[in-house]
């Protein structure tokens, strides 16, 4: 290989030997040693462009290319079936989703149905620091990790007209300081004691893609 363009992501590996997004972004900064690049696409190869092959082709390319026991690793295609079972498998298995191409097709950059990425999500038990509410904006609920209220990112209120009701009146009763170091505008905070059900998408640090599900108030 002179030059290629080589379709992948980087991980890290934890003890089950799955990906884990956390360890990859302390790895990034002070355990290089421990990267991978796994490799799915071949886009160019030695001035050659490859765009127009099928993904079966391009992806036959690219594992002669790729050498065993090295830091590149190719993504082996998995096998046939049906789509919701191998997701449940996925699910199950702890992992931050799939990526799935369409068979026969060409590589296109840009918004496309020939290529998917599907997360997986998971359910937290997290804190509940306060609620951003502006008129003509969707309300969102802050959450901090429970016991510390070290905030991790706001869900976005899904709950049904009476809940969001009796969620707002629980937070002008419990209402309080901001905690440390956290600045939102249009926030009523709230005391200590209030938890939630937050589904958020598997693997991040941070809050993304996220629900409030549920309220309580801890005893």
């Amino acid at each position: 290989v002179e030059t290629a363009i080589v379709d992948g992501e980087t991980i890290v590996t934890n003890d089950a030997g799955l990906p884990d997004f956390a360890a990859l972004r302390r790895a990034i900064t002070r355990r290089q040693h421990d990267l991978y690049f796994v490799a799915f696409d071949l886009l160019h190869l030695n001035g050659h462009d490859l765009r127009d092959l099928g993904v079966e082709e391009r992806r036959e390319i690219l594992l002669g290319l790729i050498q065993p026991d090295s830091r590149i690793q190719f993504s082996e295609t998995m096998p046939g079936g049906d789509a919701n079972a191998i997701f449940y498998l996925v699910d199950q298995a702890g992992l931050e989703g799939i990526v799935s191409k369409r068979l026969g097709s060409k590589y296109r950059s840009g918004n496309t149905t020939a290529w998917l990425k599907t997360k997986s999500y998971t359910v937290s038990d997290l804190e509940l620091l306060g609620v951003e509410r502006e008129r003509g904006k969707p309300a969102f609920a802050l959450m901090g990790e429970p016991g510390t209220r070290k905030y991790v990112g706001s869900a976005f209120i899904t709950l049904n007209r009476e809940m969001r009701e009796r969620l707002w009146k629980r937070v002008q009763e419990h209402a309080g300081p901001a905690p440390e170091g956290v600045k939102r505008q249009a926030t009523t905070w709230v005391k200590p004691g209030l938890k939630g059900h937050v589904k958020h998408l598997r693997g991040e640090d941070k809050l993304r893609h996220a629900s409030l599900q549920d309220f309580w108030e801890e005893n």
